[in-house]
């Protein structure tokens, strides 16, 4: 049987509830341990921080089903934390799962915060550099491990724009598995060459294949992707330089 929480845990554990709940734009339940003893605790250390929230709402849009995360060893600068602004005085390693729902994704997707962080992406096909600009993305989850994409995008070329309406089904990298082109196809506009095509798909692998994404002063890193109907479950690495604020 764990061992009781000292009453120094449970009191940092409920200041850590309310100061997470106040980050935060909705959440429906929320439970943090903290573990630590007084004397780590006036020194600003604590030995580890579990959190587990349900219904999580961020930056307006971006919602969580689930969300559980744990960390060991952090320290943070006491006096900051007391007034409700944590800071760490190191960076802390952390693992996290989240599932998201197909609405989850989609609603994240369209948001003004997504959507400024990823505006456009370059590529370069046959000698020449251009810039596709994703919009109107929607993300299908019909089971059997696949996803399926629709929307729209914009083709910067040199000299001109165009829009191209397109749909299509992957298998997202598990294991050693690759990821996985199972169907496309233009559904509105010119359509785009072959060359482009394996270009988008070649540039799809490499940043999927990237060691760390990088958000808000957090390097995150996916290390298991589970596909089902309805939703996705991630298992995640993090690399927290400094708490994000999600108010901003």
């Amino acid at each position: 049987m764990p061992d009781e929480p000292r009453l120094e845990e449970q009191a940092l554990s409920q200041a850590a509830e309310m100061a997470i709940a106040a980050q935060l734009d909705e959440v429906e339940n929320i439970n943090v341990a903290v573990r630590t003893d007084l004397l780590k605790m006036v020194q600003g250390c604590v030995d580890s921080v579990s959190i587990a929230a349900q219904d999580v709402t961020m930056h307006k849009d971006i919602h969580v089903q689930e969300m559980q995360l744990h960390t060991d060893r952090i320290a943070i600068d006491l006096i900051s934390a007391i007034f409700g602004q944590i800071e760490l005085d190191k960076p802390l390693e952390a693992t996290a799962r989240l599932v998201l729902t197909e609405q989850d994704i989609n609603r994240a997707l369209n948001s003004d915060y997504i959507q400024s962080k990823f505006q456009s992406l370059e590529l370069k096909v046959e000698g020449e550099l251009l810039s596709v600009e994703p919009q109107q993305l929607k993300i299908h989850l019909p089971g059997g491990g696949k996803m399926g994409f629709s929307g729209t995008i914009v083709l910067h070329e040199i000299g001109t724009s165009r829009g191209i309406g397109f749909a299509a089904v992957i298998r997202p990298a598990i294991m050693k598995q690759p990821l996985l082109l199972e169907a496309f196809q233009c559904t509105q506009g010119e359509g785009i060459s072959l060359e482009l095509a394996l270009t988008f798909l070649n540039k799809a692998r490499e940043l999927m294949d990237l060691p760390y994404f990088q958000l808000e002063g957090i390097a995150l890193r996916v290390k298991k992707m589970d596909v089902q109907e309805g939703s996705v479950t991630l298992d995640t690495e993090a690399y927290v330089q400094q708490v994000p604020d999600f108010n901003s």
